[in-house]
């Protein structure tokens, strides 16, 4: 029997959690681990060992430009594949792609996703990271 791939989602909303892993289902079956804030994500990176992290980037306290600098240099986390989602550029009209990241923090996510997210974009993101 194959072992369903984890995927951790990082995300201070709920609702934003059910609608990824509802896009999730059309993808494949995962094992969906849900983490409410940035510290309980890097805590759950770490124990769980996720195939890949699906991380938001406005979050309460640790927000997700931390949370991915954190797992970059953490040995147990720094090769898991990640994808960003964020609504920056509705909060302060300011436009990230995934090449400011390794220019900020000297690496960069497998994808680099807006808020309202396109499931089309998420799927395919998500089909790369697993060859699907």
């Amino acid at each position: 029997m194959k072992n369903k791939k984890r995927i951790l989602i990082v995300d201070d909303e709920l609702d934003s959690i059910e609608f990824v892993k509802a896009v999730l289902t059309d993808v494949g079956e995962f094992d969906i681990i849900p983490a409410k804030d940035g510290n309980e994500g890097i805590n759950k990176a770490v124990t769980d060992k996720p195939d890949l992290i699906i991380l938001d980037v406005i979050m309460p306290g640790t927000d997700g430009f931390l949370v991915f600098h954190e797992l970059r240099n953490l040995k147990e986390t720094q090769d898991i594949p990640i994808i960003m989602l964020t609504g920056v550029a509705d909060k302060i009209g300011i436009r990230f792609m995934k090449g400011d990241m390794k220019n900020y923090i000297g690496s960069e996510p497998i994808e680099y996703i807006e808020k309202p997210l396109d499931p089309a974009i998420l799927k395919n993101a998500v089909r790369q990271v697993f060859n699907l």
